[in-house]
Parts: structure tokens; C-alpha cells; sequence
């Protein structure tokens, strides 16, 4: 498959680049995609929720009233759960949620949502750029130029680049990633895919090892 690099105007550059049909041209698995975003997902849960069971409750020790005689349910403790202020049956205790998926379950998975999107077409290839100015109104007339403005979109680029984030940070719908460190769940959160031609060459360099 290959696709024309645009410019930051939106006008085509002339020049077409070939993508990967190992990275982009793959079957994709949507089970491992599940399984990937189910593990970002749940190593991003704290697990520190707690309460407490009749045993950990403070006080109770003493038998609220006698026996028999009153005319009343029976009780033992002021703090059965069945009473205000008393344990909590079967509640949540601090535990482990993290997921670890095998390193090429996580390159499939990848692979898998970049094969999708480039079959559906939702992905643009643009020439590398830097927004050396760091401001936000230069972002959004680059995406304004590529038919993006409003667009969940996914920018990819080919390294880390401060200026390019602080002038995306403030957009609305719109991720900035390096492309060697988007994760599953990056590649799949957005409509449409941009990536900077020189991330072309980092993608197929990550996941084809």
C-alpha cells in the first residue's frame, strides 16, 4: 500500500511512500487487540480500595442486649453487617489488577490496529515537521490544512520533540505520541491516524524484530 506525503498545507508533496505490509498490511486479531487494551486498562487501576469486615471494625465486643426476654431479634455484636456501622461482607481489599501480556502479543496487537487503519484509509502521512514556534494556533492551521480540525486524531511522530507537544497539548481531540512508545490503546482511540514520514521507519523498526 502506499500513500502520498502531504505537505503541512495539505497540498501533496509528489512523493509516495510504500508501507510495510508486514506492519500495516497484516490480518488483524481482535482478540489480542482485547487483551492489550484490557491490560492498559487495568495497569492504570490503583487496586487501593478497602473496607473492613466485622473483624476489623472497632468496638462491638460487648452483647448489645440479653438473650432472650426482650421480644427482640437476638444480636451478639454491634457490628454484624446487618447493623449501621458494621462490617462490610465480601467488600474490595487492596489487590494486584496489573495484566502482562507476552512482548509479541503486544507487537500483534499493534500491528493489528495499524493493518485496520490503514484498510479503512483512516490514515494520513505527512511530511516531518516541527512547530517551532510552540504555539497552538500553528497546530491547529496544520490540522485546518489536512481536513483534521474537530477530528479525533493520533499524531505520530518519529522522535520526541517538546515544541510539537506543548503546541498540541492544548487541542481538543487531538494525541501526540512518539511513535516507537504509542501504545495499543493510543493507535486505536482516534478516527484518524497522522503519522510524520520519518515514523513510518521507527514503527517498522519497533515492530518487526
Amino acid at each position: 500500500m502506499e500513500l502520498e506525503v502531504l505537505k503541512t498545507d495539505g497540498k501533496g508533496s509528489g512523493e509516495k511512500v510504500k508501507l510495510p505490509k508486514d506492519v500495516f498490511g497484516a490480518k488483524p486479531n481482535e482478540h489480542v487487540v482485547y487483551l492489550a487494551v484490557k491490560a492498559s486498562s487495568a495497569n492504570k487501576r490503583q487496586g487501593t480500595a478497602s473496607t473492613k469486615t466485622r473483624s476489623m471494625v472497632r468496638g462491638g465486643g460487648k452483647k448489645p442486649w440479653r438473650q432472650k426476654g426482650r421480644g427482640v431479634a437476638r444480636a451478639g455484636t454491634t457490628r454484624s453487617p446487618i447493623w449501621v456501622g458494621g462490617g462490610r461482607v465480601f467488600g474490595p481489599h487492596p489487590r494486584d489488577y496489573s495484566m502482562r501480556l507476552p512482548k509479541k502479543m503486544k507487537r500483534l496487537a499493534r500491528v493489528s490496529v495499524l493493518s485496520d487503519k490503514a484498510g479503512n484509509k483512516q490514515i494520513k502521512l505527512v511530511e516531518d515537521f516541527k512547530v517551532e514556534s510552540g504555539k497552538t494556533r500553528d497546530m491547529v492551521a496544520i490540522l485546518r490544512s489536512l481536513g483534521l480540525d474537530g477530528r479525533k486524531t493520533l499524531l505520530l511522530l518519529p522522535e520526541y520533540d517538546s515544541l510539537t507537544l506543548r503546541a498540541a497539548r492544548n487541542i481538543p481531540r487531538l494525541q501526540v505520541r512518539v511513535a516507537e512508545t504509542a501504545s495499543t490503546y493510543d493507535l486505536l482511540d482516534c478516527e484518524w491516524l497522522v503519522m510524520q514520514k520519518g515514523a513510518v521507519k521507527k514503527l517498522k523498526e519497533v515492530l518487526t524484530k
